[in-house]
């Protein structure tokens, strides 16, 4: 991953525990993969406008859903998924999500969405997954 990306994803993760702290707004972090390009502005149709959204490389993507509980997000990754499926006119999309921890650095947050995401595609068949994945692999 690049410096300036991973600068970027940091400051993303920390603004949000910033908002956290001082509002008490969740947000819940999401790491999407795609197997076709996907422009930022065609992924941004599929989102809210407050999400925030931050391309990591060609097949994946880092998105915030501002705002959103854990439950709420997984519903936001269904539909996600369903737009992602008819507009790649296939199945191989697949989303992880990460519990909101304060006290986890950006870099733990982006490691456990990637092992979250890599377990997601080799296990599961709703193509979603949390943390709890994770527990099936100890």
């Amino acid at each position: 991953m690049q410096d300036h990306i991973k600068k970027r994803l940091e400051i993303e993760i920390n603004k949000s525990y910033y908002t956290a702290k001082r509002y008490g707004a969740i947000s819940t972090f999401v790491f999407l993969y795609h197997e076709k390009e996907l422009p930022v502005a065609v992924l941004g149709k599929f989102v809210r406008i407050s999400d925030h959204l931050l391309k990591i490389d060609d097949n994946h993507y880092f998105i915030n859903f501002t705002f959103t509980e854990p439950e709420d997000a997984f519903k936001a990754a269904q539909n996600l998924l369903l737009y992602l499926d008819k507009h790649f006119n296939n199945r191989t999309s697949c989303i992880a999500l990460d519990n909101f921890d304060t006290s986890q650095s950006p870099r733990i947050v982006l490691n456990r969405l990637m092992q979250i995401l890599k377990e997601t595609q080799k296990n599961s068949y709703t193509r979603i997954e949390d943390e709890n994945i994770l527990n099936e692999i100890i």
